[in-house]
Order: C-alpha cells, then structure tokens, then sequence
C-alpha cells in the first residue's frame, strides 16, 4: 500500500493542491483512497468536505497532532498532507510511513533556502526503499526565478517530477472539492500534460 508524503517546512507552497490532486489521480483508477490532513488549518480536510457525492470517493484520514493514527483495512493508497514546519519526533514519524516524499517548491529565494534545510534532515530519516521527487510550483519558465528553481534542483540529486504552471483551474476546481482528474481532459489538457511526470512517478 503506497503512502504517499506532501511535505516542506514552509507555509503556502502548495502542499494542499499536490495533495488533493495526487488523491485524485489515485481515485481516478479506481483505488480506494485516503487523504490525511496534518496541517492545522485543514485544508485538505476542507476540499474533502466540498467534494461532491457524484466524484469518485476519497475517505478522509484521521491524523491526530501528536501520532499518525492507524490506517483501516481496505486502504489501498494513502496520501498525507503536512504542515508548515514539519520537524523533529513529529517529521520522523511522518516519514516512517512514507514510501514516496513529495516536495513542492517555488521559485522563491525563501522557499530555496528553507528546502535545502528540509531536504538534508530528510535524509537523515530518509528509511531504504523511500522515493524523493521535487515538483516545482508556480513556475513560469520565461522568468529568472524559474532559472534560478531549476539550477537548484538540478543540485540536488533528486528527481524532478514536473514543473508546473500558475493557473487558476487548479483554485476553481478545488473551490469545488474537485482535481484535473475529476473533469474533462479537454479542459484542463495543459496541466495534465504536466502531471505526466508526477503520474508516473506515482505509479512506479
């Protein structure tokens, strides 16, 4: 059973959007699917509440501040939303049920410096058989700030699933508990061109 992790230390980087779209993608083939939400301000938690009764279920997992509850049987694909400043006893624990890390960044000096920090303590609790990726958010490719993302990750040594484009469908469809997964591919056709990278990644 996968248990997919969306982590980074700082606030506001997307977390929530790779989340509830990776438990999309999942539900879209069929899985039966859990997301977690381990961030105060439940915002995968919310997106699971405005889903409607019409799209493929997503069942919520009951992650408490102190522990990762239990998962129930019949799970067959997890996917763990994190909050801002994951570390210590908390992080290690997080990432003793991981079997694929998530991190998203943006094209953001702030964002740089406070991943590599992550990135390094990852490895430290980094467990043998645990995937890392990189996907890039709010990229816009004809930027410096985007030259500047990729000659980072390129440092790293670790994947690069995707970088993806700022674009709204990604807040309209969230505003109705929905993923790119849930709609008509001709109408989100760009982006899921983008998340071919993370889909595979996902599946390998």
């Amino acid at each position: 059973m996968p248990v997919v992790v969306v982590a980074n230390p700082k606030g506001g980087v997307g977390k929530s959007t790779l989340s509830t779209n990776i438990a999309g993608y999942y539900a879209s083939k069929g899985h039966n699917v859990m997301l977690g939400d381990a961030d105060r301000q439940q915002s995968s938690r919310l997106w699971l509440g405005l889903r409607p009764a019409t799209a493929r279920p997503i069942q919520p997992w009951e992650v408490g501040e102190d522990r990762v509850a239990k998962l129930p049987k019949g799970t067959t694909h997890v996917v763990l939303d994190t909050p801002a400043g994951l570390k210590g006893a908390r992080m290690k624990d997080v990432l003793a049920h991981a079997d694929k890390v998530i991190v998203p960044l943006q094209p953001s000096v702030f964002d740089i410096f406070a991943t590599r920090s992550f990135l390094d303590e990852i490895k430290e609790h980094r467990h043998k058989g645990m995937q890392v990726g990189i996907v890039g958010m709010r990229v816009d490719g004809r930027t410096l700030s985007a030259d500047k993302l990729k000659a980072f990750v390129e440092s790293l040594g670790l994947p690069v699933l995707a970088y993806l484009r700022d674009t709204q469908n990604y807040i309209h469809l969230a505003a109705h508990g929905l993923t790119l997964f849930d709609v008509a591919p001709s109408r989100v056709e760009k982006d899921l061109e983008q998340w071919r990278g993370i889909c595979q990644w996902l599946d390998s």
